[in-house]
């Protein structure tokens, strides 16, 4: 089968290769999948490139990278229904802690990481749900319901924001969200009620105001040390930050006092390592949004596996709209 492969951290264009490999067998409990896009994140890049603290070689001899992708079961091992053959599915933790990810032609994989995929959802749309839509889905519904809340989004013109603007509007939830000028109206589309400069030196004045002066329930958060000071301010008494990133300040100074008095939950998210139970429901609420037609996506970027680098590239130089895809 065609694959890509890196075997050395380094820059794109140095370290990844497309390679004949041997096609992959479902064993027991796994599914073999076909790939038809794989979906390129942030941290495919970064362990890729040597980003990762403590990190200074490659993992495993051979790396497929990629977690996300979609494409359609073609065998099922020992001890998975027949039946599974010919599933549309979307694919999470493709290659998290296992050498072989989702950028090759096939994949074999335990049976729960293959999901099925509702009828009406493509398979570009699907390559994007295992770390963007599970990371907006967990935190937006990781402490239970968000009928009747205020929920702030930041960073919402960003492909787990405008998926959390989505899954919180859907939710019952007023949304807030800050973004870029440039993304205002596809984020006020997305289903924000109130959307903020989030550059605006009044930031915190503006939601409080957006609020009546009461606060925000819950706060979905992509630069947690940046703005560890305006959530003190703006998420109210009992509140939750869900932080899936701080990549702008990795070791933040954080206003304590403000948050004890406010017994403010801070709720660190990396979506890898969900339990077993917590996945299940993000898997669920997300399977359920997506069956109730309440999420769009803007279109992808899509590249050849000849191109891999290209689409390296591109996440690395953030700013886009869309997913960036390998095309299998």
């Amino acid at each position: 089968m065609k694959a890509v492969t890196w075997r050395a951290l380094g820059a794109a264009r140095d370290v990844l290769n497309v390679e004949d490999l041997e096609m992959p067998q479902p064993a027991a409990g796994e599914v073999l999948v076909r790939v038809h896009y794989s979906g390129v994140n942030p941290s495919d890049v970064k362990a890729r490139g040597g980003a990762r603290p403590g990190v200074t070689k490659p993992p495993f001899e051979v790396i497929i990278p990629h977690s996300d992708g979609a494409g359609v079961i073609e065998a099922v091992g020992e001890g998975v229904a027949a039946s599974r053959v010919g599933e549309k599915v979307w694919i999470w933790n493709g290659q998290w802690l296992r050498p072989f990810g989702t950028c090759a032609e096939y994949i074999a994989l335990p049976s729960e990481q293959a999901v099925q995929l509702p009828q009406a959802t493509s398979l570009q749309d699907g390559a994007v749900l295992g770390i963007p839509g599970l990371t907006a889905c967990h935190c937006v519904f990781g402490a239970g319901d968000v009928a009747g809340q205020t929920v702030l989004v930041s960073g919402g013109g960003g492909s787990v924001g405008t998926l959390a603007v989505q899954l919180a509007k859907w939710g019952g939830a007023r949304v807030i969200a800050t973004c870029s000028p440039k993304d205002s109206a596809r984020v006020r589309e997305a289903g924000a009620e109130v959307v903020l400069d989030y550059r605006s030196a009044t930031l915190a004045k503006d939601i409080l105001n957006a609020t009546g002066g009461q606060g925000v329930d819950l706060a979905v958060e992509p630069e947690f040390g940046v703005n560890a000071a305006m959530l003190a301010e703006v998420v109210r008494a009992n509140g939750r930050v869900a932080i899936y990133g701080s990549a702008k300040d990795m070791a933040p100074t954080l206003p304590f006092g403000p948050m004890l008095f406010k017994a403010l939950t801070l709720d660190i998210v990396l979506v890898y390592i969900l339990t077993e139970g917590a996945r299940a429901k993000a898997v669920a609420r997300l399977q359920a949004a997506l069956e109730a037609g309440a999420l769009s996506f803007a279109k992808p970027h899509v590249f050849s596996a000849d191109q891999a680098a290209e689409a390296h590239e591109m996440v690395e130089a953030g700013g886009r709209v869309g997913a960036v895809l390998v095309a299998l």
